[in-house]
């Protein structure tokens, strides 16, 4: 009997650990599936990438290598499946691609972009930084022979160890060194990842600028009346010290990966966090964060309409950017912490604004000292993080000077800017994997060491 109460005890564990598991594995699968069709169906109709390629690359890891994906050219979307689970992921002009949560496809399918997006100048007989035309005759001082092996080792034979699809430098404003590997080009649009929080940070300051939003005023979000969430600004939000509740991990059934591939409205997920932190007082990575900031931008403006051309208009067109799309979810936020697709030259541009103070082509567009607070440590930060950037004060790079700081994105997406060397470096490319980690600081010790 005794025997028989061991076998009878190990098949209840046996059959409760099955169910625990397959409950689990239930939950992972809008994740599994929204990510393959969610990254598929962008590269595919923003990047012009082949569906093969991709899946060999981006999608080569964990159970996302597994999924099962239909392209469907004629109607523009992705459908990914993974054992029981499904997702759809549609692709819309000006919006990009979108994951079908909580909304019905033909009601996204409906909604119309309504921003002229004629910039008012051609880019190719445009002078660069506004347009693409760069003089060959300029010197900025950077040894040519140099750069130029540094840039073959980097892009024809992954030497310093990570995938690096284009690399862009430019010293003293001038682009010294551009290459791609065979299947992109210049006009090629890629993937920011978390490189979009910094593009926040810029519409932010555009409307600082505007006099349309004040940092250190309480953020204006009415699920937190009424409850110590009142007390976050936005200045808390941009230097990720809002004391939300949150999990940033990629690896798992984390608030990330909830927010971006599980939910229609991602700013309201990120919102209806609960306080894990006294707000001010606990630094740590939130993508729900830029989203917050993101949606609050949107509220600014009287219509979807005048939102749009604010961000095309007043933001990127002024410093060139003319042809990115900042991808939508399913309430008409930009997604903020993830999702902008924009040229390796068009990366640089926006590095440009910050090195050169908020001024861009001669004309300021962000305001006065907003480059330095983005700059500042957070507080609780330790010297790493400043308003969705990240510093090199900790020497997390010991090769470059502290004041460095840096765009970055979970694939290895980097955009370094060095003030007092007059340098930028964009990286774009995928190393999600650790071993094609790239090692970015032996990249900076080099590039520097081409400076005259």
């Amino acid at each position: 009997m005794k025997i028989k109460r061991i076998y009878y005890g190990f098949g209840i564990l046996l059959i409760v650990g099955l169910i625990s598991s397959g409950v689990y594995l239930n939950s992972l699968l809008p994740i599994i599936t929204g990510y393959a069709a969610k990254n598929l169906c962008s590269n595919v109709f923003i990047s012009g990438r082949e569906a093969g390629d991709i899946e060999a690359i981006d999608l080569n890891f964990s159970f996302i290598k597994f999924t099962k994906n239909r392209v469907d050219y004629e109607e523009r979307n992705v459908t990914s499946r993974f054992l029981w689970g499904k997702s759809k992921a549609i692709f819309r002009e000006g919006f990009g691609a979108t994951l079908i949560r909580d909304v019905p496809e033909e009601v996204l399918r409906n909604a119309a972009y309504p921003v002229d997006t004629n910039p008012g100048y051609v880019k190719d007989t445009t002078d660069w930084p506004l347009g693409d035309r760069v003089p060959d005759s300029i010197s900025t001082g950077i040894d040519k022979a140099a750069i130029g092996e540094i840039t073959r080792q980097l892009i024809n034979n992954n030497s310093y160890n990570g995938n690096a699809f284009a690399f862009l430098v430019l010293h003293k404003g001038i682009p010294v060194a551009e290459a791609y590997k065979p299947q992109f080009t210049q006009g090629t649009r890629f993937l920011s990842w978390s490189v979009a929080k910094s593009f926040t940070n810029g519409l932010a300051g555009v409307l600082v600028k505007m006099g349309k939003l004040d940092i250190s005023q309480p953020a204006k979000v009415e699920e937190w009346k009424g409850d110590d969430r009142s007390r976050i600004t936005i200045n808390d939000l941009l230097q990720m010290q809002s004391g939300l509740k949150w999990n940033e991990d990629y690896g798992s059934r984390s608030n990330v990966n909830l927010m971006l591939f599980d939910e229609g409205d991602m700013s309201k997920y990120a919102i209806d966090r609960p306080l894990e932190f006294p707000v001010g007082t606990h630094w740590y990575y939130s993508g729900g964060s830029a989203n917050i900031l993101s949606y609050l931008i949107r509220k600014e403006f009287d219509s979807d309409t005048s939102f749009y051309a604010f961000v095309q208009d007043q933001f990127l067109e002024q410093i060139g950017i003319t042809d990115a799309i900042f991808e939508t979810d399913c309430s008409g936020d930009f997604i903020g912490s993830s999702y902008l697709y924009a040229t390796a030259r068009d990366y640089a541009r926006f590095a440009l604004l910050f090195q050169n103070d908020g001024v861009f082509n001669g004309k300021r567009i962000l305001p006065e000292g907003w480059v330095n607070y983005s700059r500042t440590p957070a507080s609780n930060s330790k010297g790493a993080y400043g308003a969705f950037f990240w510093l090199n004060r900790g020497g997390e790079y010991p090769s470059a000077p502290q004041e460095m700081y840096s765009c970055q994105g979970h694939d290895g997406q980097m955009i370094f800017i060095l003030p007092s060397d007059d340098l930028i470096v964009v990286i774009l490319g995928f190393s999600h994997k650790p071993e094609h980690e790239m090692d970015f600081d032996r990249l900076l010790k080099d590039i520097l060491g081409t400076l005259r």
